[in-house]
């Protein structure tokens, strides 16, 4: 296979988020490997080198482009649906709709509406089609079926949050654009990275530092951490898919890995799941007063105690064999030193986000909603010339979100409307009943559910699509309170992406730099997952009685 060279410059391509139906059986006809081209080994500038050559037998990096060089395929892979993958989805919705008994109270449009929702929901875990284009049938279902009608089925295309999650990968963009992020990192390195420990916390608080801003973990994973923690395990002789992966690089991008979802937690602003999380409780009536300042002030104390345990605890669990690294913040002085000075781009990409989280956090006040800020610091970015709009088109994660999560948000809306939602909590309140659980012992067993449900999933926002609405109602419908619930539900939904290789967009990216092994993964995964779960159980628990949640 012929190599590949991928270099990070002023207009790089954002990695796009693992799709629903990542599993190595998949892979086959990703483009071949890439190698890592013979450089310096030194902390480089915004041109350092994506993706070292991945194991062999192993799944090959998700990157943010790839475009082979060699010849044509004679025999190209089959065009269309899977076919398995297609039967099972749709025998799904054919079985409710024409095998499950209606219940009486509910109407037959709702119930066929709820047979193509659960069609839908089973394709976007199968992967018949990519996401989009499968959410494209299930719209088409509901209108050629007559089940809505055509305004009723696109009228989550005119969603402020999900216009505000398209404006947040146009920002992530620009943040990896301008070299702002990366000169960011790179401080933190300088100033804590004389030791291995102090390092990893250089890299962990640098991420929670840029992530309100950035509202991308993919992003943030593959633009700016991942080529950083990759120079500095190159220049400590730490390689990728060696036994001298254990130096340096494998203990970096682990820790990295685990820590970045309570990063996401802790702001409202930090992914896009966060705010899909909070449209679909305000679809079921759970409304987040000032919900920036809210969701920060809810989650700061169980996520800075998480953040800062984690480093510290793989450190014990998963050690490096180097323990100092004396040379990294002289190799970030010299990377800062050819970077320059903070170019223009960097202070306009400062200035703008400045003015959007004060808006985010302020706009309440005033009433600037936060999708008008979002716009309002987007316009500076077009009219300053730090982005252009062939960048914004050529973000097709943000228009295939748009697309999809439309439809579900839509669809889950109709739902409710029908009476489905209402009707479900009502059964899931009687079950409940039936068991005695108190409203607490209701609250873990739903929590554990819905966590440990995410093996099934390779993305953050499907799950939450698939399952957020039901499960917020089951709390609901268990007694327990409204606010704690949606809140709790949504930071599960960030703790939950390290679990596996497969979890969430940045899972594919770490996993797919060649430095950590498949089995350790799902080990420090699951270890991580159970010690973050204590944290937040038991701090977040008793900050959360302190705030009058419960």
């Amino acid at each position: 296979m012929e190599s590949l060279r991928l270099a990070v410059s002023h207009r790089p391509p954002l990695p796009v988020p693992a799709p629903p139906n990542l599993c190595r059986r998949h892979l086959h006809h990703l483009p071949a490997p890439l190698s890592l081209p013979r450089t310096p080994l030194s902390l480089s500038s915004p041109h350092h080198h994506l993706s070292p050559t991945p194991r062999r037998h192993l799944l090959p990096p998700l990157l943010a482009s790839q475009t082979p060089v060699s010849k044509p395929d004679p025999y190209p892979a089959a065009a269309g649906a899977k076919l398995v993958p297609l039967v099972i989805s749709l025998a799904v919705g054919l079985a409710v709709r024409f095998l499950a008994p209606r219940p009486a109270e509910v109407s037959p449009q709702a119930w066929q509406l709820l047979s193509i929702f659960l069609s839908t929901i089973a394709g976007l875990v199968l992967g018949p089609l990519p996401v989009g284009a499968w959410a494209f049938l299930g719209l088409t279902a509901a209108v050629a079926t007559h089940t809505l009608p055509f305004t009723a089925a696109f009228s989550a295309f005119t969603n402020e949050v999900i216009w505000l999650i398209v404006i947040s990968f146009f920002f992530a963009r620009g943040f990896v654009k301008t070299g702002l992020g990366d000169r960011i990192a790179t401080y933190f390195v300088k100033w804590l990275g004389s030791s291995t420990l102090g390092l990893s916390y250089g890299l962990t608080i640098s991420e929670a530092f840029i992530a309100p801003a950035m509202p991308s973990t993919t992003a943030r994973a593959g633009g700016v951490f991942l080529p950083i923690i990759k120079s500095l395990s190159l220049s400590a002789e730490s390689k990728p898919n060696e036994p001298s992966s254990r130096k340096l690089g494998s203990y970096l991008v682990m820790t990295q890995f685990q820590a970045a979802g309570n990063s996401s937690a802790l702001f409202l602003t930090a992914a896009a799941q966060n705010l899909l999380c909070l449209k679909l409780a305000e679809e079921l009536g759970v409304i987040i007063a000032n919900p920036w300042v809210s969701w920060f002030k809810v989650a700061s104390l169980p996520a800075i105690v998480s953040l800062l345990a984690t480093p510290y605890l793989l450190y014990k669990i998963f050690p490096p064999e180097t323990k100092d690294t004396p040379d990294a913040p002289a190799l970030a002085a010299e990377k800062l030193k050819r970077m320059g000075p903070v170019t223009k781009n960097e202070w306009v990409m400062i200035g703008t986000m400045i003015l959007a989280v004060s808006l985010w956090v302020f706009g309440d006040a005033i009433g600037v909603s936060s999708v008008v800020a979002a716009m309002l610091g987007l316009s500076i970015l077009l009219l300053l010339g730090v982005l252009d709009w062939d960048d914004c088109l050529n973000e097709k994660s943000a228009w295939d979100t748009l697309a999809w999560f439309a439809v579900l948000v839509g669809m889950a809306g109709q739902l409710t409307n029908l009476g489905i939602v209402s009707w479900m909590s009502s059964c899931v309140a009687k079950l409940l009943e039936s068991f005695s659980l108190s409203w607490p012992a209701a609250f873990y067993v739903l929590e554990a559910s819905y966590f440990l449900i995410h093996y099934l999933f390779a993305s953050q926002t499907g799950h939450v699509g698939a399952l957020y609405s039901a499960f917020l109602a089951m709390h609901i419908a268990a007694g327990v309170p409204r606010v704690l619930s949606a809140l709790a539900l949504a930071f599960n939904t960030n703790l939950f992406g390290a679990l596996t290789h497969y979890s969430s967009g940045q899972a594919a990216v770490y996993f797919g730099a060649g430095y950590v092994e498949l089995p350790d993964v799902f080990r420090v995964g699951f270890i991580t997952a159970l010690i973050n779960t204590l944290i937040w159980g038991v701090v977040g628990t008793i900050w959360w009685k302190f705030l009058g949640l419960y």
